[in-house]
C-alpha cells in the first residue's frame, strides 16, 4: 500500500513542479522580496498614493504565491514521512495525500489564467440594449449578479459610474472589481446577454426579450502600460447629471474623454471633482485600449483601427430563459445550467471555468 501511495506522491510533486514553473512562482517570490525591502525603507509612505499602489501589488503577489508555497511544503513533508516505510502510517499518509490532491485540483485552475492581463483587477461596464425598460431592469440584474459574485470571492467592488433608467433599472453602469485574477476570471463574460421572461413592466404581462452588453476590461493602473498621445484625446467637461456642454470651474463637473483615432469615449461623473473624474476616465480608457490592442494583436495604440465588431451589438453569448422554462446557456461553449435564479444570485463559476477550459489550445 505504501508503494502505491509513494507513486501518488511522486506524481503530485511532478504536477506541482510543472505548475510552479508555468506560473513563474520563483520570479514572483523574488518580486515579492524586492517589494518587501522597498516597503521597509523609511521614506516609503511619504507618497501615500504611490505607496498604496505598491502595497496592493504586494498583496496580489502574496495571494498568488502563498497557496503554491504551502502545498509544495506539505507534499515534501509527506514524502519524507512516507520514506520511513512505516505501514502503520499508511492510512494517515493516504488521507493527507488525498487532501493535497484535492487542493491541487483547485489550484490547477490558475493555469487557465496566464493571459497578459489575467492577473489584473477588472472593470465591468454594462449597457442596456434593445428592450426598453425591461432592458434597463435587466442591466441592473446583471450588475447585481456580478456584485454578488465578487462578494462571494471576497473581492472589492467599487461603482465608478452609473446612469439610472427613466422608470426602473439602469441605462449603464461601470464598476471595478479588485481581487486575484479578477480580469482573467471575468473576461469570458464579455458580450451580449439576452433575457427572456414575462415582463413586469407591461399590463398584459407578456413574454419579453431584453438585451444588455457587458464589457470586461483589465484595469490598467500604470499609465506607462498603455501610452496615449495627448493630441489624440478630446476632453469635454459638463455638469454632472446634465446632458453635456462646456463647463469650467465646477467642483461636480463630469468628464467625457474621446480617443479620436478609435472613436472610443468614456464619460465619468460619479467622482467628487473634475480632476478625479478625469483620472478615472483615463484609467477606463487605458483599459479599453489595452484590451483592443490585445484583440487586434497590435504593439502600439497608434496602430489601432477602432473597436472590433465583437465589441459592438451582435449575437448574444448567453441566454437567460425564465419563461416558458428555466435555463441559462452559453451559446459559444454550450455549457448550461437550469437554475436561473442561482446564476442571477452570482453563482457563475461554472460558466467561468467552462469558458476558460474551452479556450485551452485556442490562444
Amino acid at each position: 500500500m505504501l508503494e502505491e501511495i509513494k507513486k501518488r506522491i511522486d506524481a503530485l510533486i511532478g504536477k506541482i513542479e510543472s505548475a510552479w514553473d508555468k506560473l513563474n512562482v520563483n520570479q514572483k517570490i523574488e518580486n515579492s522580496a524586492q517589494i518587501s525591502n522597498l516597503m521597509q525603507e523609511s521614506d516609503f509612505w511619504n507618497d501615500s498614493v504611490e505607496a498604496q499602489k505598491v502595497a496592493k501589488k504586494q498583496a496580489q503577489i502574496e495571494n498568488q504565491i502563498k497557496p503554491w508555497i504551502e502545498i509544495r511544503e506539505k507534499i515534501n513533508e509527506i514524502r519524507e514521512l512516507a520514506k520511513l516505510n512505516d505501514s502503520s502510517l499508511a492510512v494517515e499518509i493516504e488521507g493527507q495525500v488525498k487532501i493535497l490532491e484535492d487542493e491541487f485540483e483547485k489550484l490547477e485552475y490558475n493555469l487557465l489564467l496566464r493571459g497578459k492581463y489575467d492577473e489584473n483587477d477588472a472593470i465591468i461596464s454594462i449597457h442596456a440594449g434593445a428592450g426598453g425598460t425591461d432592458a434597463q431592469d435587466w442591466s441592473q440584474m446583471l450588475e447585481r449578479m456580478y456584485i454578488r459574485w465578487a462578494e462571494a470571492q471576497k473581492n472589492e467592488v467599487k461603482i465608478i459610474d452609473e446612469s439610472p433608467g427613466e422608470e426602473a433599472g439602469i441605462k449603464s453602469a461601470t464598476m471595478s472589481i479588485s481581487g486575484p485574477y479578477a480580469y482573467g476570471k471575468l473576461k469570458g463574460e464579455r458580450g451580449v446577454h439576452r433575457l427572456v421572461r414575462l415582463s413586469p413592466f407591461n399590463a398584459d404581462h407578456l413574454r419579453q426579450t431584453s438585451f444588455a452588453l457587458v464589457e470586461i476590461l483589465p484595469q490598467i493602473e500604470e499609465p506607462d502600460e498603455v501610452k496615449i498621445d495627448e493630441k489624440d484625446l478630446k476632453i469635454d467637461v459638463f455638469r454632472a447629471g446634465g446632458h453635456g456642454g462646456q463647463s469650467v470651474n465646477t467642483t461636480d463637473s463630469a468628464v467625457r474623454i474621446t480617443h479620436i483615432p478609435t472613436s472610443i469615449n468614456v464619460s465619468i461623473q460619479n467622482e467628487r471633482s473634475q480632476l478625479q473624474n478625469k483620472e478615472t476616465a483615463l484609467k477606463v480608457l487605458r483599459s479599453k485600449l489595452a484590451q483592443l490592442a490585445e484583440e487586434q494583436h497590435k504593439e502600439t495604440i497608434a496602430e489601432l483601427k477602432g473597436p472590433t465588431k465583437e465589441a459592438a451589438w451582435g449575437n448574444q453569448i448567453r441566454n437567460y430563459v425564465m419563461h416558458p422554462y428555466t435555463l441559462v446557456k452559453d451559446t459559444r461553449i454550450k455549457y448550461e445550467e437550469k437554475d436561473v435564479q442561482k446564476v442571477l444570485d452570482g453563482k457563475i463559476d461554472g460558466f467561468i471555468e467552462a469558458f476558460l477550459r474551452a479556450q485551452i489550445g485556442k490562444d
